[in-house]
């Protein structure tokens, strides 16, 4: 069972007028913690500030919220921290500028301390951290790898919200709502122009012959943070990587695939559909180089 807490405060309430709950507005990151730290913590943070940044939310990571993500991390030595940041409590409408109309809408306590139609331009980020245990399966899947099978459902572009790890996910509700196949662990998931993205939870890689493709992020999916960390180690150990579109019809070319998160770090793919891949030492190598073993 997860434990939440609110702006700091543990098993705290979201105002029912928060914008990530009316709209989706806010963005959030996966983390884990491993042996009492949360790895990759910086790189974390700065891949949420970015996004808050291009969505135009006011926020940067405080240092009281840094302590407190080490202190839940050293208390829950191997866990899963999530970080969810809303652009906070708002009025009736899609519009961020809100006017003293809107702010009527709020409870009392949110808008007693307003004085002015300049202090009352922008709702206050809201920030939810939880705390929840790593899925054991992805233990086993790390050690035996997984199969994909090819979702039916395809995401939208939109150049705006690429890469971000944004809360509007119900692309991936429909996704996961679907029954897999037997045998198979995860969807793969194309774009309307039938281009690889991701699968439902990762993004992935693929080895061709001497080099390593890994779609491009550009109108759809996310830019994982995991996802950055491997190609900066590939290019270290001296592989060439390359970002590029990556057509369905690209699979029949791939000698082996592996899927990259926050979480299970690196993991092979032994197949999607009825196309079979071999394993690659490559996976193991660069998990153990940035401990990501579970």
């Amino acid at each position: 069972m997860s434990q939440v807490w609110v702006n700091g405060q543990p098993d705290g309430n979201v105002n029912p007028l928060d914008r990530g709950l009316a709209y989706g507005d806010g963005l959030f990151a996966t983390m884990r913690v491993s042996q009492g730290k949360i790895l990759f913590l910086a790189a974390h943070l700065d891949r949420l500030t970015q996004g808050a940044f291009r969505l135009g939310i006011n926020w940067l990571p405080s240092n009281a919220l840094k302590l407190q993500l080490s202190s839940l991390a050293q208390a829950n030595p191997n866990a899963c921290i999530k970080l969810l940041i809303t652009r906070g409590a708002g009025g009736r409408g899609y519009g961020v500028d809100f006017s003293r109309d809107n702010l009527a809408l709020l409870p009392q306590k949110h808008v007693s301390s307003v004085s002015s139609e300049a202090a009352c331009h922008l709702p206050k980020v809201c920030e939810i951290v939880s705390v929840s245990a790593v899925p054991a399966q992805y233990a086993i899947w790390q050690q035996q790898g997984i199969c994909l099978a090819l979702s039916d459902i395809k995401l939208g572009k939109q150049a705006k919200l690429a890469g971000i790890k944004h809360c509007n996910r119900l692309e991936q509700v429909l996704i996961k709502s679907a029954s897999l196949p037997k045998g198979a662990q995860d969807w793969l998931v194309l774009d309307c122009d039938d281009n690889i993205v991701e699968s439902s939870m990762a993004n992935l890689f693929f080895v061709i012959d001497k080099t390593i493709m890994t779609p491009r992020i550009s109108f759809a999916g996310v830019a994982g943070m995991m996802r950055e960390q491997v190609i900066y180690q590939l290019l270290n150990l001296g592989y060439k990587v390359e970002v590029s579109d990556l057509h369905y019809d690209m699979l029949n070319k791939a000698q082996h695939v592996f899927l990259t998160n926050s979480l299970f770090g690196l993991i092979d793919v032994l197949a999607i559909g009825n196309r079979q891949f071999s394993r690659t030492p490559l996976t193991s190598t660069v998990r153990e180089q940035l401990s990501l073993t579970l």
